[in-house]
């Protein structure tokens, strides 16, 4: 390849790469040149070298094939923290942030209940409980807020069903460098049940993104390079809520919060289930789109 052949910084910004995000084409051509966002303004008449621009346009053909911006960098920014993610792990989504907020807003509005305070000395941490984990994005950013926030007052527990996910989020604490957090293999609740001489565990937070997809739901043509099991669940997308907001009473202390991420179009359907399971001050937030997103309940 000759270097007139070679295309410019430049050249690029301005050819069509049909249907992918013009933020992916970017923010990989920064990836492959290991370059920071302003060489896109200031060296526009670059020339990328023959490696640089073979690996490019390899990067592309796989995104123009379904290939996600994420996987080929290995990495996703969400809340205020960066994640390694790949093939065995959701990409995290900003809507997902939500179910971070609320989170946060409820513990700082029942600090006092809670009895959480940086200068009143505790006996044992509050528990929190993250089921799915995934990439750990959801547990890792709690752990890390609550850590700054309420230091020593907080554990988070994360579980995942995959070893390989859970092999990823434990790569992420150390990455985001968060220790109060501890990571579980298990199918739901089930590592947690106790014995004839252990009690079940408690937790004053529950939080989950749990599958919640329809398996004929057209959006998955979309979602193709990311785990099928985290994605679908049985029972038009409810199998799995349904399950956790069921069998969390048995784990939540009485007035503790269960917090689910769900469907767009879910909210009025997780808001009854939540309430025939017995759980009060029900309410639905909605996402930065304005769609139905998290939906939280009080136990007892």
């Amino acid at each position: 390849m000759s270097a007139q052949q070679r295309l410019s910084v430049s050249q690029i910004k301005k050819n069509d790469y049909g249907d992918l995000p013009a933020h992916w084409v970017s923010d990989w051509l920064l990836h492959v040149l290991q370059k920071s966002p302003s060489f896109l303004i200031t060296d526009g008449a670059y020339q990328l070298t023959e490696a640089e621009q073979a690996q490019f346009n390899t990067g592309i053909a796989q995104m123009q094939a379904g290939t996600p911006l994420a996987y080929l960098t290995s990495k996703q920014a969400f809340w205020s923290l960066e994640f390694e993610v790949n093939e065995h792990t959701l990409i995290p989504r900003p809507d997902t942030e939500v179910l971070v907020e609320q989170v946060l807003d409820w513990i700082t509005q029942h600090k006092n209940s809670l009895s959480v305070s940086n200068d009143k000395p505790i006996v044992a941490p509050y528990q929190l409980l993250d089921l799915g984990t995934g990439s750990g994005c959801i547990a890792i950013s709690l752990a890390h807020e609550l850590a700054t926030i309420y230091p020593k007052h907080w554990q988070v527990t994360a579980i995942d069903f995959s070893t390989e996910a859970l092999a990823v989020a434990k790569r992420n604490a150390q990455l985001n460098r968060v220790s109060n957090i501890e990571f579980l293999h298990s199918d739901w609740f089930s590592v947690l049940n106790g014995s004839e001489t252990t009690e079940k565990p408690l937790f004053d937070v529950i939080v989950s993104n749990p599958p919640y997809i329809v398996d004929n739901d057209q959006h998955l043509d979309k979602l193709k390079a990311e785990p099928l099991s985290a994605l679908v669940a049985l029972d038009n997308g409810l199998g799995d809520i349904k399950q956790i907001a069921e069998q969390a009473r048995d784990y939540l202390v009485r007035g503790g919060l269960l917090a689910v991420e769900h469907g767009y179009d879910q909210g009025e359907l997780v808001r009854q289930m939540f309430t025939d399971f017995g759980y009060d001050q029900v309410k639905t937030m909605k996402d930065y789109g304005g769609n139905d997103r998290v939906t939280l309940g009080i136990y007892g």
